[in-house]
């Protein structure tokens, strides 16, 4: 059946009641329930069984989703023990310690999150909750803490030589390879990306400016003017979606003296544990290094990694006599417990972008942009249709899948356009959607690292990413037409500077000096 503009209804649905309700998790099911709905001919009864037996459970009992729920689990049961060690404390009082203003805890965070560049969950889990404590201090809203986190996190992931994005892009670009019988290699292909990926490199750019030069607007530089004038980190009635049961670890132990080896090892061993785990899961030696690289499973290689810190984590903790065996386990079942939420809208998110994938809505957004025959204006459209997919279906990885075997061949068949740019269009418009979008995971998750109320963290980023958006668009129109990346960058970053400093100077809120140091 086709459905047409319909098809955009369950993801149009889920957003605005998202935004109207300030609840996320009844405005994804909601859309999960009316897509059921529509596949079995508008039959609400059908459609409400259909919601669970055909998206949601499907959706649990994917191997993928399974290994990405254990893998937060993890990472919530690391922080537990890295809070209740004394080790995240540590770490937070060495760096708040030389930070004496908001714009210093703001670039700690933002240095933090670059040093973390290897896995986006990871980075939003940690930089969040790690740094948390540090803009606390200097009254940074979490609503800029959670901008800080999330608009770092995933741009570095796509810019970054090596990370489980790149594995992940570098498998669809191989499949195509194939398909189109071309041969070379996927990683180098995606190192001639970076490039041209003008929304990352814009959106991080924008992160500094918006640090080194306080040029927020729009709702947060209401957000920031609360937090920093009257104290409110958050707004009156927000509900961040963490469970207090990650704060209880760090709360039990208020009497342990905090150690930084606490936290610098487990994290080492995490780091550490990643290389090798990637080339074993990649077939090293059997397979070259680029090849292994590849091939590689990065999410079982990271869940792998994690379990282990926790391990040693778990070890230290028992040596210094910081808890016991017991105690242990309890941490464990507390740090799953945090994610409790986390779970479910992460759950209905996959479940929903299973629904508009039944319903065929990214061929419908695919097949309105395909009508335009102008080489120069195919990166834009290119761009536009996968920042829309994004933003409709709230996954970045879901968005390449289904728009890197679209741009690649049709690059493929008309040579004034350039593979690189073509793939780096989808990577940048996968990102700027999931950076608007209320059911994007990344997005789910530095809330729920920053503690800041999920559709507060929308609202504020949003304006930042169009700006961001705004700039990458005029960027790719113009290396259509020129081919050049520096060309077209040089004119994004000035077009992102003249329009961060008018959208400051127009919807900007002045913060008093004497608010920009500790009080």
């Amino acid at each position: 059946m086709e459905f047409g503009i319909l098809s955009l209804l369950p993801p149009i649905l889920a957003i605005v009641l998202a935004l109207v309700t300030r609840n996320v998790i009844p405005a994804l099911f909601a859309g999960v329930w009316i897509g059921a709905t529509m596949v079995h001919d508008w039959n609400p009864l059908l459609g409400m069984y259909a919601s669970f037996s055909e998206f949601i459970l499907p959706n649990l009992g994917d191997p993928w989703s399974a290994t990405v729920l254990l893998y937060c689990g993890l990472f919530g049961v690391l922080v537990a023990f890295l809070q209740r060690t004394g080790g995240a404390r540590a770490i937070a009082h060495s760096i708040s310690s030389r930070v004496k203003s908001d714009r210093g805890a703001q670039g700690s965070t933002m240095l933090f999150g670059i040093i973390i560049f290897f896995e986006d969950y990871f980075n939003a889990l940690t930089v969040g909750s790690v740094m948390r404590s540090v803009t606390d201090k200097m009254r940074v809203s979490r609503e800029k803490l959670a901008y800080i986190v999330d608009s770092t996190s995933a741009p570095l992931c796509l810019l970054a030589p090596v990370s489980t994005w790149v594995v992940f892009v570098m498998g669809l670009i191989g499949a195509q390879f194939v398909e189109l019988g071309i041969t070379g290699s996927e990683y180098v292909t995606y190192l001639a990306t970076i490039p041209f990926n003008f929304y990352s490199i814009l959106a991080l750019l924008l992160v500094a400016i918006v640090i080194w030069k306080r040029w927020d607007f729009g709702p947060m530089a209401q957000a920031e003017y609360r937090a920093r004038t009257t104290g409110k980190l958050l707004r009156d009635g927000a509900e961040p979606p963490s469970d207090d049961a990650m704060l209880e670890a760090e709360n039990l132990q208020t009497d342990v003296v905090p150690k930084k080896r606490n936290f610098l090892v487990p994290i080492g061993v995490l780091l550490g544990m990643i290389p090798p785990m990637f080339l074993w899961t990649g077939g090293f030696p059997e397979n070259n290094l680029v090849t292994a690289v590849g091939e590689a499973d990065g999410g079982l290689s990271i869940l792998m990694a994690a379990f282990t810190a926790i391990i040693v984590a778990i070890l230290m903790g028992m040596q210094q006599k910081l808890f016991r065996f017991k105690e242990a386990m309890q941490l464990i079942v507390n740090g799953f417990k945090s994610m409790m939420l986390v779970y479910i809208i992460l759950t209905l998110a996959w479940s929903i972008g299973s629904v508009t994938q039944a319903l065929g809505t990214a061929d419908f957004i695919v097949g309105l942009a395909e009508q335009s025959v102008s080489p120069a204006v195919i990166p834009v459209l290119l761009f536009l249709v996968a920042c829309v997919v994004a933003y409709t279906t709230g996954t970045s990885y879901g968005t390449f899948a289904i728009m890197v075997p679209i741009a690649m061949p049709l690059a493929h068949a008309m040579d004034e356009i350039s593979m690189f740019l073509a793939i780096a269009a989808v990577l940048s418009g996968g990102i700027f959607g999931d950076h608007c979008s209320p059911i994007s995971d990344t997005t789910i998750l530095s809330s729920a690292g920053s503690a800041s109320d999920h559709i507060d963290h929308v609202n504020t980023q949003m304006p930042f990413a169009i700006t961001a958006g705004i700039s990458g668009l005029v960027s790719f129109l113009i290396a259509g037409i020129t081919g050049s990346a520096i060309i077209s960058l040089i004119a994004g970053i000035i077009l992102l500077v003249a329009l961060a400093f008018l959208f400051n100077k127009k919807w900007g809120k002045e913060i008093p000096a004497e608010f920009r140091t500790v009080p």
